[in-house]
Formats: structure tokens, sequence, C-alpha cells
């Protein structure tokens, strides 16, 4: 698919409709949870597929980027497309991409292709219902053509300021696009910005919100071999002894806002109760839904059990311990700092980053300084990625000159941050971090053989 590069981002919602237009509208052809926000938006989709999954129900699941392979953004029944079933897709949408391509003065994205595809294999399935990850933003964004029955806002921060805008009020109305009338909106803990825009986009639409820490939360987390134990209240009942097996207080809160829009899915339309804009600052929201929401605790248990967050805080192998994460703005780095400190006992800690060019790069390097005993920089397979001479000066700025090392390639940093980890001595209680980018992330996947 020649269709330029995945960051590209034009604007406007025409050449999306017109394509799944001809195609017969497959979006329409199931409820869709809309997943939008900064950081978690990956978890999130994969544990609210989980939970509908241990439900009975068939669930089509889209999220991105990938981290080994394309394949891996569309799913159904938990498992990526097959080859031969991915380019079945394609084949299926690719006569009518140059049809589309001539009526519009920009040519169909690569995303924009994906998307379709994704709607299309869902239709074909047939799925029960559809969990789709917004790409980036929210109102522009190619997935952005359904009307959700639940749309889900993750934590909103200062990511992709290029394209979104430069400021959290910026972000978060453009992410607020996904808020739409008739729908449930379950909205994880924002910043006061952020939430206020979000709540005043709720209020003009007619839209039903429940909020992290208000209508539902996290009760109680304890850390556990492999996890976590999480007591969770969500929107119709509470959830005791739920075994999460990520790390970190961050993945906790993405289960929970999971839970809620599963709860609000099982529950069916709300009914009335919409926000008064004169109420939004007051933070005054009335729910009401139709029907019992509350989901039996063993399905919730089994289905949390069951989830996966690849190259999220992915512990993939040991003497010394590397853990592979895709933190790649400074919040989700702070989370990342914050969960390694809490879930493991290090003594010594050697980071391997590589980062994208365009991205706050000392503001994620600053949330690392005081976790990391020294640090490899490198450079990923992305050709946004930072050259590893600008990033070693970014680091040696922040972490001192005699603390960073670099390495023109990923596998010889991983070489080098292992060498280093192991410096600690046998019993040093070492590990090594890598991090920076979803790119990186998936690019070390494959260079360790992770399955």
């Amino acid at each position: 698919m020649a269709r330029g590069v995945e960051w590209q981002f034009d604007p406007s919602l025409e050449r999306i409709r017109d394509l799944l237009d001809l195609l017969g509208s497959p979006q329409n052809a199931y409820p869709v949870i809309l997943v939008a926000g900064t950081n978690g938006k990956s978890s999130v989709t994969r544990m609210i597929d989980s939970l509908l999954t241990e439900r009975g129900l068939r669930v089509g699941r889209f999220t991105s980027p990938h981290l080994s392979e394309m394949r891996e953004r569309i799913s159904i029944d938990g498992e990526p497309l097959g080859e031969e079933r991915f380019a079945e897709v394609y084949d299926d949408v690719a006569p009518y991409l140059e049809l589309i391509d001539s009526k519009h003065p920009v040519r169909l994205s690569f995303f924009e292709t994906l998307t379709a595809m994704a709607y299309s294999a869902f239709a074909d399935a047939p799925v029960d219902v559809a969990v789709v990850e917004i790409g980036m933003g929210g109102t522009w964004d190619a997935t952005n053509v359904v009307e959700p029955v639940v749309a889900v806002v993750t934590p909103i921060g200062l990511d992709h300021t290029d394209y979104l805008g430069d400021t959290l009020q910026d972000i978060a109305l453009e992410k607020a696009g996904v808020i739409k009338a008739g729908s449930v909106v379950v909205m994880a803990q924002q910043q006061l910005e952020a939430a206020e825009v979000l709540l005043r986009q709720a209020s003009e639409v007619g839209a039903q919100i429940v909020r992290e820490g208000l209508e539902f939360g996290v009760v109680r987390r304890e850390l556990a071999f492999g996890g976590q134990v999480l007591d969770l209240r969500g929107i119709h009942g509470e959830y005791d002894e739920v075994f999460l097996p990520m790390f970190g207080e961050h993945q906790a809160a993405n289960a929970v806002v999971a839970l809620a829009a599963v709860e609000a899915f099982a529950s069916g339309a709300p009914t009335g109760g919409a926000l008064d804009p004169d109420e939004v600052t007051r933070g005054v929201t009335v729910s009401a839904f139709e029907g019992d929401g509350r989901l039996d605790p063993l399905l919730v248990r089994e289905g949390f059990a069951k989830a996966t967050s690849p190259g999220r805080l992915e512990v993939v192998r040991t003497g010394p311990t590397v853990i592979l994460d895709a933190a790649h703005n400074p919040a989700g780095m702070a989370a990342t700092a914050q969960a390694v400190t809490d879930s493991f006992g290090f003594e010594r800690l050697v980071g391997v980053v590589a980062v994208a060019a365009d991205k706050d790069v000392a503001g994620m390097l600053a949330e690392l300084e005081p976790l990391l005993a020294e640090l490899v920089v490198t450079r990923n397979s992305s050709p946004r990625s930072m050259p590893v001479e600008e990033l070693s000066e970014v680091a040696e700025g922040i972490f001192g000159a005699e603390r960073v090392h670099r390495a023109e390639r990923l596998d010889e940093a991983i070489d080098r941050g292992v060498g280093l980890a192991d410096e600690g001595g046998e019993y040093g209680g070492s590990g090594v971090l890598i991090t920076g980018s979803v790119v990186t992330a998936g690019d070390a996947r494959v260079l360790l053989k992770v399955r």
C-alpha cells in the first residue's frame, strides 16, 4: 500500500466516508465502542476485548500502531487476521481506492485504507461488537465515522502537538469529537483543563458521562507475582480480588475504565438525564441506563486474567530482567517510571532508549533520569527516529556525559545495556528497560524473538 507514511494527517472524513459508502457502509453493521485519549488507549482496548470475549461475544478489535506485524492491528476473536485473510480483505477494498482518489484533491491515506479494511473485515466475519482505537486525535481521525454506543476517553496529555494543538484544551477539544448524541462516555481521570472540555462536549450533544474517581474507580490495589490484585468499583457493581497480569497504577486505572465501558455496553442505551450546560463546571452528572449492567464477578476475573498488552511493561527475559515499554511522551514515561519503581526491586537499572525526533525528548528523559543508573541511546527502524548523536546530546544534558552510551543499532544497544546491567553482579538486582517509542518496543520484540 504505497499511500504515504502513517503520520500524514489531512483533516477530512470525506474520503473515508466515500470509500465506506462504496463498500456498503460496513461500519454500521455492528455496535462500536470507540476509544480515544493520549495514553493507555491500546491497553484499554485490549482489556475491553478480553471482557467482551469472556461474555461470549465475537469481538473485532482495531488498534494502532502495531508492534511487530501490520496484521496485529485487525483482530477477530482475539487473533490477528491471518496472512491470507489480510490479503483478501485488502483485495476487496483495493478496486475502490483509485476511484475515491480521483474524486478528491488528496489521496486516501495509508491509515484510511487500513481503517476501511478493519470495518469491512468485521462486517464480513461478522462480529457482535467492534472495539476501535482512535489513531490520532478524534474529530478528524478516520475511525470516527461511526456512532459509538460507548465512547471512552483515556487520560489526555500533550502529544502530537504539531497536528492537534499545543495546549491541553486544544488537544482535548480534538479528542472530544468522539462524544456524540446518544452515547455513553466513559471518562478516565483527567487534568481539569481537559475534563472541562469533555464535560462541555457531552452536555452540548446530550451524551451521558461517567467519570473515574466519581462514578467508578479503583478501590484497592496490591502487588502480586506477575501483576497486581484489584478491588474495582464499576458503574453498576463492585468486583473484588481481580488479578491483572500487568504492572503499574496506570494499568489498574486502565482496567477500571475498561470495566466501566463494558458495563455501559451491557446496560443498553442511556435514557434522559443529559448534562445541563450550567452544571458542567460544577461537575454534576446524571447517569441513567436501561437494564442492569452489572457483570458476573467470575466473568470479570476471568476476562482480566486473560488480558494482555504486549510492549507495555512487558517482561521478556530474566537474568538480567529485560522489560519493554512503549511509552512515547512525558506523561506515559512518568507512569512507566512509577510502575517500575513500585513493581520491581531493581538495585541497578539500565535504560535503552530510541525516540521519534518530533517528540518531547527532553521531557521523557527527565522522567527516566532518577530511575536509571546508565543510559544507552540508539535509534529504531522508523525514519522518524532521532539520530543517535542528537539524542546523545540531549541525554548528556540531563544524565551527564559519564552515564550516557551510544549505539548506532538497537541490537547493539540491547547487548550493551545487558552488559552494563550485568556489571552489577549476579546478585545485583539489575535490569534493562527498553523504551521511548512503540516502534522501539516492537523492534526489540522482534530482535529478542518474543512470542
